[in-house]
């Protein structure tokens, strides 16, 4: 084992020290706000407060995705909320969703504004305002509501399981790397087998199945996450790449994956459509 020393676990657990690792810094055993800092508002009907990691990218593709259905109400701005920096722990961003997590979602086009987090629920949220992308006969439905939430059970298993101890953890730990790979081979083997049968994960049609999962395992694949590729013989899922290929071609897919990202050639921010003149 490549583990630094035996951990034998105390009684009670206490908040001692750092984790260590990339997000020592930020991780914490409570909630609530840290610091005062309201939320901006801009002048679109949906505000989006977000970072362009997997969970951030759902959304932004399922808006650019209303957006090219001619969904005018879709427009949206996307405010970037710098997670390595604690934003998620100002008290506007708290008080839109109580978890600090992103990505967050108000939409102002009713009477009232209506706060909606966690990313599923956004895309349930999104698909069902504008009935689409969500198939409305009973057994569809629920097929594609089944792994929507496939994807965010799963999901935890390849970003904090495998790819904390792979890519992230201040040392290297056989025992963590060799149970979260096996676990996300065989998520990977579940999307395969499906995806032989059809041509997207719910059936026939593209739908918010394909949205939540795409930006997580299809990037996998594509060995845009983790530098991972090569160690979980991504090349062997030939059906989840051919389907992963697919998506990418997607224009509104294309827009999305780029909003909120700090790297060269993306959006730190998006307030219409124009602001990708130039990008793509």
């Amino acid at each position: 084992m490549s583990q630094l020393s035996e951990y034998v676990p105390p009684k009670v657990w206490t908040w001692d020290q750092p984790s260590g690792g990339r997000f020592a810094s930020i991780n914490r055993p409570v909630s609530g706000p840290t610091h005062d800092q309201p939320l901006p508002l801009g002048k679109h009907p949906l505000q989006l407060y977000s970072q362009g990691t997997p969970n951030g990218i759902k959304v932004t593709i399922m808006l650019e995705e209303l957006l090219a259905a001619g969904h005018a109400g879709a427009e949206y701005d996307a405010w970037l909320i710098r997670i390595g920096e604690g934003d998620q722990f100002g008290s506007g961003f708290v008080a839109i969703n109580p978890n600090s997590k992103i990505p967050a979602l108000v939409d102002h086009s009713g009477d009232e504004p209506i706060p909606v987090f966690e990313s599923g629920a956004i895309l349930q949220y999104l698909a069902e305002k504008f009935l689409v992308l969500l198939p409305t006969a009973p057994a569809a439905r629920a097929r594609c509501l089944s792994w929507l939430f496939w994807q965010v059970g799963s999901a935890p298993y390849l970003g904090g399981g495998f790819g904390h101890f792979y890519a992230y953890a201040p040392f290297k730990i056989e025992y963590a790397i060799n149970r979260f790979a096996m676990e996300t081979k065989r998520q990977l083997d579940v999307l395969d087998q499906r995806l032989a049968q059809q041509a997207y994960i719910a059936g026939d049609d593209y739908t918010i199945a394909d949205i939540a999962i795409w930006p997580w395992y299809g990037s996998l694949v594509q060995g845009d996450v983790y530098g991972a590729g090569e160690f979980l013989s991504v090349q062997d899922y030939q059906h989840v790449r051919r389907w992963a290929d697919q998506i990418a071609q997607r224009p509104a897919v294309q827009r999305g994956r780029l909003v909120n990202r700090t790297s060269e050639g993306c959006l730190r921010e998006r307030h219409a459509a124009g602001d990708f003149d130039g990008l793509l």
